[in-house]
C-alpha cells in the first residue's frame, strides 16, 4: 500500500467519523454551529472539527476516529498541545463570528470503527 493510499484511507475514516458524531451530537440535541472551521491568514493555524451549542453552552467538539484501540483508545491522543491549538482556534472562531459565549466547553467524541462490526462511540465531555 502507497503512502498516499494510507494517507486517502486516514483521511476518509476521519470523515466517516465526523458524519458519525455531527449525527450523533445532533441526536442528543446539540445545535451544530460549523464544522471543519479553519481560519483565515496568519496567526493561527488548525481546525475545529465541530462547534455546537449544548444549551447555553458553546460546545468545541474534536473528534478522533480509530480502527481498534491496538494503540490505544483515540481520545488518548488528544495531547495539552492540542488543547492549546484548540482554545487559541476557539478564540479565532468567536473573533470571527462576533460572538460573546459566557460558557465554553471542551468535548471530544472518540470513534472506534472496526473493519466488521458497529462503530463506537464515546462522547467525553469537558476534557
Amino acid at each position: 500500500m502507497s503512502d498516499s493510499t494510507t494517507h486517502d484511507d486516514r483521511r476518509e475514516l476521519g470523515r466517516r467519523g465526523e458524519d458519525l458524531a455531527f449525527e450523533y451530537l445532533r441526536r442528543s440535541g446539540m445545535l451544530v454551529l460549523d464544522r471543519n472551521w479553519r481560519p483565515r491568514g496568519a496567526g493561527v493555524r488548525g481546525e475545529l472539527d465541530i462547534v455546537a451549542r449544548d444549551g447555553d453552552e458553546l460546545v468545541v467538539v474534536e473528534v478522533k476516529t480509530r480502527r481498534s484501540i491496538a494503540y490505544g483508545s483515540p481520545a488518548e491522543a488528544i495531547t495539552r498541545r492540542k488543547v492549546r491549538a484548540l482554545r487559541s482556534l476557539t478564540l479565532a472562531w468567536l473573533e470571527h463570528r462576533s460572538i460573546h459565549a459566557p460558557a465554553i466547553r471542551f468535548d471530544v467524541v472518540a470513534i472506534v470503527i472496526p473493519p466488521a462490526g458497529q462503530p463506537v462511540i464515546e462522547h467525553l465531555r469537558a476534557v
